[in-house]
């Protein structure tokens, strides 16, 4: 930061001898190279302050540079704001190109000017210069711009957006913020240089590129409540260094979901099944989405599933339907079995985001009731399954406990403690709540009443006016007789 000052006395000393030199007639130097005491009086010092610094997330160089020239202006817009600017897709799992980034800052309210200088030879020193100029004569005004450019010297060296903010004609450097590193504000390099690294080849051209930021009509976004286009493009692009081959990946908010059958059928699995359902949990159940992104993997069959949970993450899991990890951040499926274990395990990571207290009992009952399920009236509805059979037996043999010792249930009680009906019971009270059309508001008071009825029985017993939980048990069981099996 300590060049800043020293530069902001350089444009005084300078302006100073050119206003001298201008009174005095002095005739400008012709000769085709610069020499250093001659660079001031061509190029004059320029400097956009007060542009804050930001590490750019990975591929993020362009959006970071765009998000720095806002937070200057003083608009509290981060690259992530940037990339949903830019209208690219998450499930590509990059940053923006620079028809993209343009795309983003016109959005945003920037004039970028002639983005693309394309030459049909390789740039002359007067077509870099001409290049530095323009882009010179808007620094001089306040105006930055992001050059696309080789990151470094040398063959191989990738393409990378960097927001240039100045110039030291003393040194004959331009001043940039350089997105890719932690202490990258106000970095240094020799126009010689930069004109060096500047031009791009391509397959039958050369292309200087430069998008100035000069702000027109500025329209900062909204940003997102919670994941963001950019955290799904990252968790996207982190999925890329994992990701088996032949997987489609399609990104339905909240979760992004990857599969191996054709990309046609992950498609309609993710809008009809994932995206619907998991809008209808929203509108119905939840206030609050997942707080960390799930990727909801698609094994089209038995061998897909257990091959890549073993590939993947080296286990071997213990259902052949499939099932969710905390751990991994992923609902894992064996699609081959239905979309039921599906919607069963997306409510796990809706329950842990917006009732974390909530008794396993009526997680894990209202999971199992989306086993089978539609849309009724615009709303989620379970229907009979395939659990009624067992459950029926065990009350015609009178194995079925209390609801107080099930709602008692801690979580590791819940799964330990399972005289075999845990599951079935819990998800058939849920049903018969549903039925009764209070299960939404009985999730909603359980969530309210969680300090003074952990458990959730006293609040089953205000809503349906129990007086007897044995009158009431019975009821249930009779109601759970007279269900036909699917």
């Amino acid at each position: 930061m300590t060049v800043m000052p020293s530069l902001r006395r350089l444009v005084l000393i300078v302006v100073s001898l050119a206003s001298c030199a201008c009174t005095l007639g002095a005739a400008q130097p012709e000769a085709p190279e610069i020499a250093p005491a001659e660079v001031a009086q061509r190029w004059a010092p320029a400097l956009v302050e007060a542009v804050p610094h930001i590490r750019q997330r990975p591929d993020f160089c362009g959006e970071a540079c765009v998000a720095m020239a806002m937070q200057g202006l003083g608009h509290d817009v981060d690259q992530d704001m940037v990339f949903a600017a830019s209208g690219v897709d998450p499930a590509l799992g990059r940053g923006v190109w620079t028809p993209e980034l343009k795309r983003a800052v016109e959005h945003l309210g920037f004039d970028p000017g002639p983005v693309w200088e394309r030459l049909d030879h390789e740039p002359t020193q007067e077509d870099l210069d001409r290049s530095w100029t323009a882009m010179h004569t808007d620094l001089v005004r306040g105006v930055p711009s992001i050059v696309c450019m080789h990151y470094a010297e040398g063959p191989g060296s990738s393409e990378h957006f960097r927001l240039v903010l100045g110039y030291d004609p003393v040194t004959d450097e331009l001043l940039y913020h350089e997105p890719a590193e932690d202490n990258g504000a106000w970095q240094r390099m020799k126009r010689p240089k930069f004109q060096q690294l500047w031009p791009l080849r391509g397959s039958e051209d050369w292309t200087l590129i430069r998008l100035r930021l000069d702000p027109k009509d500025l329209r900062p976004p909204i940003r997102a409540e919670q994941h963001s286009a950019g955290d799904f493009a990252q968790h996207v692009r982190a999925l890329g260094s994992v990701m088996p081959d032949g997987f489609t990946v399609v990104v339905e908010p909240p979760f992004v979901v990857a599969g191996d059958e054709q990309a046609a059928v992950v498609k309609g699995r993710a809008s009809k099944t994932v995206r619907t359902y998991a809008r209808a949990l929203e509108q119905d159940f939840f206030e609050r989405q997942p707080g960390s992104i799930f990727t909801v993997w698609l094994f089209q069959d038995a061998n897909s599933y257990y091959h890549h949970t073993k590939e993947l993450w080296g286990e071997e899991p213990d259902t052949p339907y499939g099932y969710a990890s905390e751990t991994h951040k992923a609902l894992v499926m064996n699609i081959a079995t239905g979309g039921g274990t599906l919607v069963h395990e997306m409510v796990h990571p809706y329950v842990h985001a917006d009732f974390p207290d909530c008794p396993q009992w009526l997680n894990e009952g209202l999971a199992s009731l989306f086993e089978h399920v539609s849309m009724v009236d615009g709303h989620i509805t379970g229907h009979t399954n395939w659990r009624l059979s067992g459950l029926q037996k065990a009350i015609e043999h009178d194995m079925v406990p209390s609801f107080e010792w099930l709602m008692e249930r801690s979580f590791d009680q819940f799964y330990r403690e399972d005289p075999g009906t845990n599951y079935a019971q819990s998800r058939y009270l849920c049903q018969y709540l549903q039925e009764k059309g209070v299960l939404r508001e009985y999730y909603r008071r359980v969530k309210e009443n969680q300090r003074r009825d952990p458990t959730g029985w006293k609040t089953l017993v205000e809503l349906l006016n129990i007086d007897d939980e044995a009158v009431f048990m019975a009821e249930w069981q009779a109601w759970v007789m007279s269900l036909e099996k699917p």
